[in-house]
């Protein structure tokens, strides 16, 4: 929709202005009119296909969109910029190119389109800067023509103000005729050169309405490009740490030449290769899951070439790939010296390094791109005869970017994934038997490592016995108070009934005493003794 827009924004005007144009090329003309309808129809069959997201799923039946579509405040405008005006050419000629000026109607198009490609290019300060100098060039377009149709109505050559007299070859010709009145619109709009003094009214006119239109465009041009240097200069602040701050406070603390040197040296390395140190919070505002994607996508090839790390699950390596660091060294410095105590890992991603003897001059190897170094020393060995500290030189040939991986992150990942935590200790008893730094232990200490291990697991499974125990007698106690506290309840309701039912009982046994003289034997007495007690302790338990 861009191309049929931006045409009927600049012909239209250009052809109802500029005369020897809309003659020289009618045919050229027409034939762009009507491919630029043709996409406008087009743009409406689109529009009734596309689908749109109702609740987080997207809607693509055709009966609904078409209904929707049709509901819709955008079906007039579309309907309104593809009226057939072109009918009146038949009444007021072909050349009233004015009559196809509703097609200007389909202009929020454009803008709909231009707010799209800003979030999908890669460099959205450009764009703006493109698009703002694209509509300050229709508005000077614009501008020139009206200029150009009011020296036509005022009179060519009548005065300086005006278009000279076409009667002039020099300014004949129709490119010396539209530009002309693009440099004078320009000079008008920008207020950067001098205009010859109007002489009529209208010229007053249209020279006030151009400075007033001058003014909102330097405010408008002048807003817009600071707003790109503020989005530079924000970006700036969170891609790279503050230089001006650090050199700030080290003239402030007297820091000698040469380490300043070296601090403005790593400032210039990383805004001339555009090195970022500071990917965490970069990313911070995204979600987790397009956090974890982006490491992965940026850092899983180079952590996963780590020897230790190969045959992991990819889950471990995703986590891992969130706990990375990236760090810049500049020439000569030192990564890390021998005898130092390891706290991270270091991988590679580019320049190269040296393992240097203590002197700092002999080289032993050189580590390029992809090699990784102190992976040993960020896991907890036994045996291991370096103790977890250095045991070579490595500094920095060049300016180097590096990956670190801290002890402390390792083990915080590990603790989730006991299966690659022992995969990664037995790789790494295996690299230390290699390198001869790994101990060998006596079967008795094997042994007694692994009485250990046993009895500490034995601890720990009796005290959580312990610990459900003491929860099942708690539990325990407090049925048995709860059961003590319903019986008193219910002794205290049944209080009243018992002369009930012990009247009752006498009843009982009087009928049976009856029954008894009339020829009863001393079973029928015993059992009618017990009656009464079974019908109370009946009673008792319903009413428990």
């Amino acid at each position: 929709m861009i191309f049929p827009i931006i045409y009927n924004w600049v012909i239209i005007i250009l052809r109802a202005c500029f005369f020897d144009i809309e003659l020289s090329y009618l045919e050229v003309w027409l034939t762009l009119d009507y491919i630029s309808d043709l996409i406008y129809v087009a743009d409406i069959v689109v529009k009734v296909n596309t689908g749109f997201l109702e609740q987080g799923l997207m809607v693509q039946d055709r009966a609904r969109l078409k209904k929707c579509y049709l509901h819709s405040s955008h079906v007039v405008w579309d309907v309104a910029s593809l009226a057939p005006t072109d009918l009146l050419y038949l009444k007021m000629g072909i050349h009233t190119p004015l009559v196809r000026l509703n097609r200007f109607l389909r202009s929020s198009r454009l803008s709909e389109a231009l707010d799209r490609m800003e979030t999908r290019t890669a460099y959205p300060n450009t764009f703006r800067i493109a698009k703002l100098m694209i509509l300050i060039f229709i508005l000077i377009h614009w501008n020139a023509c009206i200029y150009f149709a009011l020296s036509n109505y005022i009179g060519f050559g009548v005065d300086e103000w005006v278009y000279p007299n076409i009667s002039n070859p020099e300014f004949a010709s129709m490119r010396r005729q539209y530009f002309y009145s693009f440099w004078f619109s320009t000079l008008i709009l920008t207020t950067v050169g001098d205009t010859p003094q109007p002489r009529r009214e209208e010229e007053y006119l249209f020279m006030i309405a151009d400075l007033l239109i001058a003014v909102l465009v330097f405010a408008s041009v002048v807003g817009s490009v600071g707003n790109v240097v503020t989005n530079l200069r924000d970006r700036d602040d969170v891609f790279f740490p503050d230089h001006e701050l650090v050199k700030g406070y080290l003239r402030s603390q007297r820091i000698n030449k040469p380490l300043q040197g070296r601090v403005n040296s790593w400032y210039q390395h990383l805004h001339i290769n555009k090195k970022i140190t500071r990917e965490n919070e970069i990313l911070q505002q995204l979600p987790v899951t397009l956090q974890t994607a982006i490491a992965v996508s940026v850092h899983l090839p180079t952590l996963s070439k780590v020897t230790i790390f190969q045959n992991c699950e990819s889950s471990l390596l995703e986590e891992l790939v969130l706990k990375l660091t990236p760090q810049v060294y500049s020439p000569g410095e030192y990564v890390c010296r021998k005898g130092d105590v390891g706290h991270e890992m270091y991988i590679i991603k580019e320049g190269k390094l040296a393992v240097v003897a203590d002197d700092g001059v002999t080289q032993f190897a050189v580590l390029s791109d992809g090699n990784f170094f102190g992976e040993i020393s960020i896991l907890n060995i036994k045996g291991n005869k370096s103790g977890n500290r250095r045991t070579a030189n490595i500094r920095s040939i060049g300016h180097s970017d590096l990956f670190s991986l801290s002890k402390e992150d390792l083990m915080d990942t590990l603790s989730e994934f006991p299966a690659a935590k022992r995969l990664l200790e037995e790789k790494g008893r295996q690299i230390l038997t290699k390198m001869g730094m790994l101990e060998k232990t006596e079967e008795g200490e094997q042994e007694k490592e692994k009485t250990e291990d046993t009895l500490a697991r034995l601890e720990a499974g009796l005290e959580a016995l312990q610990t459900k125990l003491a929860r099942l007698v708690a539990e325990l106690e407090s049925s048995a108070r709860k059961m003590t506290g319903r019986v008193e309840r219910l002794e205290l309701q049944t209080e009243g009934w018992v002369g009930i039912v012990a009247e009752g009982a006498g009843s009982d046994v009087d009928g049976e005493a009856e029954r008894e003289r009339e020829g009863g034997d001393g079973e029928g007495e015993e059992e009618e003794g017990e009656e009464p007690e079974e019908e109370g302790e009946s009673l008792i338990m319903l009413l428990y």
